[in-house]
């Protein structure tokens, strides 16, 4: 991106674009031209912002409890909104942002095989009776009876679940092995103490996978296979990660990953070794160990957001539920499990606190609810003769950058400056805003284009401001 912008500047000249510009039919702001799509218009977004800091703490109570940069903003320019403790309304802008980012995941799973299922966020006292976890979770469990005075919980995860519903397929055969299944479902935990925003909550967002193989070589490759998938996911959308040996917990079986933000909000110590490749959960080291297990190097610590969490299982399930599937001499085995789970909402979050600064919120390219934003001139200005111009610009885009579709947001309150109007986009985080300015009245005219993410200026016609935007990628 910062090459494309570096080359629009040392342009000597950019083709003149305003006789196109002046001579498209006149049209609102509100209306498109006939046989096109519905402006997006900022105006009609429902999007309750909070940007005096009094206004934040008086939604979430006490000073002390907004603590983290994440849940501030989120909550200064109306992301999230709070509903009780530890739960949140998620607004437009953030739902979008999340159905992309589950739409990376989907095509970071499907690619090594994952098929997509929905379980019941209702789990049986039963299921998890049979595994002594509901005794073990104890109170993080949110519990219930029905009127029949059954007992359930709302699950936090469902390896019961899952392995109960193989398990309930009598017929399988080596030959079907492996089976990846996996969703994108609310979970819920009994926190005694939410904090953080969407970081720790007690209904969230999560991936959770749960895979089934014929052997245990086969269940480490898929695990390995899975681990590789989380590290493509998280490249793809920019964000520096550590993958950490990690403690098995109340999920059970012998191997267990971590993968984690680094950032000093973060609630997990990680021991890193700079000298290797080695890197823990403090929590799985010795209080007196000081050095690397394997190179002896000096251990340095540093802390983490952890938004990913894999288990190599065994059979601590299968065995449970009686998982089995014929082998390849016919006779019944146990299956070999692994469970992978991402936290949806908790890397939207994470996303913020690790990539923003501390008044503008900054996303993953990827991820941004809206990647253009346009702002026209104010109302009544020396330069509202070139509102028309940012009009026929939104429709030429939507044409000439098909995947752009659905992705320009146009900020109708020409009643604000543009300056206000940059400084909430600023906040927002859009990865490209366009202003039409004072060189918007010149021929040919140039549009004022900022790269958030770069903090980059540069001025472009509306060719030059096609094929900047023609880069963009989107999912």
């Amino acid at each position: 991106m910062e090459g494309l912008l570096t080359r629009w500047r040392a342009l000597p000249t950019l083709v003149a674009c305003s006789r196109q510009l002046s001579g498209c039919v006149p049209c609102s702001l509100h209306h498109c031209a006939p046989g096109r799509g519905k402006r997006l218009l900022l105006s009609r977004m429902f999007q309750p912002q909070n940007l005096r800091e009094d206004q934040v703490l008086s939604q979430e109570g006490r000073s002390g409890d907004l603590t983290c940069k994440s849940q501030r903003l989120m909550l200064q320019v109306g992301l999230i909104h709070p509903a009780s403790p530890g739960c949140y309304h998620l607004l437009p802008y953030t739902v979008r942002a999340m159905e992309k980012l589950v739409r990376v995941i989907d095509q970071e799973m499907q690619a090594i095989g994952g098929q997509k299922v929905n379980m019941p966020s209702l789990s049986s006292a039963e299921l998890w009776r049979a595994t002594n976890r509901w005794d073990l979770m104890g109170k993080e469990l949110l519990r219930l009876r029905d009127r029949h005075d059954k007992e359930y919980c709302l699950g936090p995860t469902h390896e019961e679940a899952v392995t109960a519903l193989v398990a309930s397929q009598k017929t399988l055969s080596y030959k079907q092995l492996p089976f990846l299944l996996y969703q994108v479902t609310r979970k819920f935990r009994d926190e005694p103490r939410p904090r953080f925003g969407l970081l720790r909550g007690r209904e969230f967002y999560m991936k959770d996978m749960y895979t089934f193989d014929s052997s245990t070589e086969a269940a480490q490759q898929t695990y390995s296979l899975v681990c590789g998938a989380y590290r493509s996911l998280f490249n793809r959308l920019g964000l520096p990660f550590v993958k950490v040996q990690a403690d098995v917990g109340s999920i059970g079986g012998t191997m267990s990953h971590e993968f984690q933000l680094p950032v000093d909000v973060g609630e997990d110590r990680l021991a890193v070794c700079p000298g290797c490749n080695f890197s823990a959960n403090m929590e799985t080291l010795g209080l007196s160990q000081m050095n690397c297990p394997v190179c002896q190097g000096p251990l340095t610590e540093t802390r983490g957001i952890e938004v990913g969490h894999t288990f190599y299982l065994g059979t601590k399930y299968s065995s449970i539920f009686n998982a089995r599937f014929a082998n390849v001499h016919g006779k019944p085995s146990l299956a070999e499990m692994g469970c992978y789970g991402l936290g949806v909402t908790r890397i939207l979050a994470a996303a913020i606190e690790v990539l923003s600064t501390e008044d503008c919120i900054r996303w993953p390219g990827l991820l941004a609810p809206y990647q253009v934003c346009l702002i026209p001139p104010k109302r009544g200005s020396k330069e509202m003769a070139a509102t028309e111009l940012m009009g026929s610009l939104h429709d030429h885009i939507a044409e000439a950058v098909p995947q752009l579709q659905g992705e320009v947001l146009l900020d109708d309150r020409t009643h604000l400056t543009i300056g206000n109007r940059l400084k909430d986009a600023n906040k927002l985080g859009y990865p490209f805003v366009i202003i039409a300015g004072k060189r918007a009245l010149e021929d040919p005219s140039y549009l004022e284009v900022w790269c958030q993410n770069t903090g980059e200026m540069v001025f472009l016609n509306k060719e030059g401001v096609v094929e900047l935007l023609s880069t963009v990628q989107v999912v």
